[in-house]
């Protein structure tokens, strides 16, 4: 018995939902190139369940709820250990759902960062999903954040004969 055991269960351990698998899934990537932007936070208000009040905005209590779990989570779990864990019991959907929502988090500050791109890579390998695949979710996210198209009549997406997928 070491000098710090008796700490060892004082944490909780988190039981793993397809919510929180959500959760820890974003905050994942949010966190991945070492900042949490504004938009990234605006996503998980936004996913996870924002509500407004008292003249500002912020999470519901069921949502800060999951967002402490999922903040408890991550601090003690790597995305390895997690993938492991969450793989197995989300439906096709539910890691769609997930792959979708990172990379629109990814994609929301502008430029994924090369940390947020290989971890993206992680979760469709353990998610059993292909590049080619995803690739036309990847192509709509894209597409989203391409502000560019709305000033630059000459961008490529803007020429005749171009089409999407």
């Amino acid at each position: 018995m070491g000098l710090f055991s008796m700490f060892k269960n004082q944490e909780t351990t988190e039981a793993m939902t397809p919510q929180l698998a959500l959760a820890v899934s974003l905050l994942y990537i949010s966190a991945a190139d070492g900042e949490m932007d504004a938009e990234e936070v605006g996503g998980l208000l936004a996913i996870l369940g924002g509500q407004s009040g008292r003249g500002g905005v912020g999470f519901s209590n069921e949502a800060k709820q999951v967002l402490d779990s999922a903040v408890r989570y991550i601090r003690k779990t790597r995305p390895p250990e997690f993938l492991a864990q969450a793989a197995p019991m989300l439906t096709e959907a539910q890691k769609f759902a997930i792959l979708v929502n990172m990379l629109d988090s990814a994609l929301s500050d502008g430029q994924p960062e090369v940390e947020e791109q290989q971890l993206f890579g992680q979760f469709l390998t353990a998610f059993g999903v292909s590049e080619d695949r995803f690739k036309p979710f990847f192509d709509v996210i894209q597409l989203k954040y391409e502000r560019r198209l709305f000033v630059d009549p000459n961008h490529p997406m803007n020429q005749p004969g171009f089409r999407i997928g």
